[in-house]
C-alpha cells in the first residue's frame, strides 16, 4: 500500500533563510524535479477519496499545500506551478483575502510593485496585517479565480480571520468556519471541503463543529503521511525545507511505506 506525503509551504520568495520560506529559485527546482520523476500531484478529492478509504492512487503521488495565502504566491509560486502542470491547494484565510480584494486597483497595483521590490519578510507580512495593510501580505479574490481557473490551483478554508480555534467558544468556531467556506464556495465557484487548522491548533470540539460545519477533511500541523483509509479528519503534512536534496530524499522516503514508518520512528513521531 502506497503512502502520500501532503506538503506545506507557506512563502515562496527571494529571502533566503527567512521562516516558513522557500525561495522561487528552490520552489521551482521542486516543481519541475516533481515533473520529470513522473510524480502525480493529488486534488482534494483524489486526497479525501484516498484517506476515507474509498480509491486507490498511483504510486509516487503527493500533495502541495500552501498555508494563508500569502501575496508571493501568486507572484512567485504559481508561474511554476502553472509551468510544470502541478496541483495545488491555497488555504485561505477569507477575512484577509476579502479585505485585499476591497482595495482600489491602484492600491492592488501598488501592493503588487512593492512585493517585488522588495518582497516582505514573515514576520513583516504579519505587522502588515496588523496594520489592515492585507493587500500587500495577501493575494486577492482575482488572483484567485485566475489560479483556480487554470484547472490546477484549489481553494480550501483556513478560517475567516486565523482564529486559533482550540481557544473559542464554539459558536464562534462555527461563525469561522461556515462563513470561510461560504466565502471561498461565493469567490471561487465550486465547494470547499476542507479545512487547515491555523497554526495547527484544534482539539475535538473543533473537529466535531467542522464536521457540523460540513467540511469533508481537516489538515493539520503533525507530521507524518497519509495512507489509505487513515481518515480525512486529522490529515498530517510535512514543513518543506529549502533544497532539492532535501526534497528528493523526504520523497523517497514518504512515498515508501516501510520507510517511512522507520523514519517516524527514528524521529519519534
Amino acid at each position: 500500500m502506497t503512502c502520500v506525503p501532503v506538503f506545506t509551504y507557506h512563502h515562496v520568495n527571494p529571502n533566503k533563510g527567512d521562516m516558513i520560506t522557500v525561495t522561487p529559485e528552490g520552489f521551482g527546482a521542486q516543481m519541475r524535479y516533481l515533473k520529470e520523476a513522473g510524480f502525480t500531484t493529488l486534488g482534494m478529492n483524489e486526497l479525501q477519496d484516498y484517506a476515507e478509504g474509498k480509491s486507490e492512487v498511483r504510486e509516487k503521488s503527493v500533495m502541495i499545500t500552501f498555508d494563508d495565502g500569502y501575496l508571493d504566491n501568486f507572484v512567485y509560486a504559481y508561474p511554476h506551478l502553472r509551468a510544470n502542470g502541478i496541483k495545488a491547494t491555497v488555504f485561505a484565510v477569507t477575512g484577509w483575502m476579502d479585505a485585499a480584494s476591497n482595495q482600489s486597483e491602484e492600491k492592488k497595483l501598488s501592493g503588487l510593485d512593492e512585493l517585488k521590490k522588495r518582497p516582505p519578510t514573515h514576520n513583516y507580512c504579519k505587522s502588515l496585517i496588523a496594520e489592515g495593510l492585507f493587500h500587500r501580505a495577501v493575494m486577492n479574490w482575482d488572483m484567485a479565480v485566475e489560479m483556480h481557473g487554470t484547472g490546477l490551483v484549489e481553494f480550501h478554508s483556513h478560517t475567516a480571520t486565523h482564529a486559533l480555534c482550540d481557544a473559542i467558544t464554539k459558536d464562534d468556531l462555527a461563525r469561522e468556519l461556515e462563513l470561510s467556506k461560504e466565502t471561498v464556495e461565493l469567490n471561487i465557484g465550486r465547494p470547499c471541503s476542507a479545512l487547515c487548522w491555523p497554526k495547527g491548533r484544534f482539539n475535538a470540539l473543533a473537529v466535531e463543529t467542522a464536521k457540523e460545519a460540513g467540511y469533508r477533511g481537516v489538515f493539520t500541523t503533525v507530521h507524518g503521511v497519509v495512507k489509505k483509509g487513515s481518515g480525512p479528519f486529522a490529515i498530517k503534512r510535512i514543513d518543506v525545507k529549502e533544497g532539492l536534496s532535501w526534497f528528493k530524499s523526504r520523497l523517497k522516503i514518504y512515498t515508501n511505506p516501510l520507510m517511512a514508518e522507520i523514519y517516524s520512528k527514528m524521529k519519534g513521531l
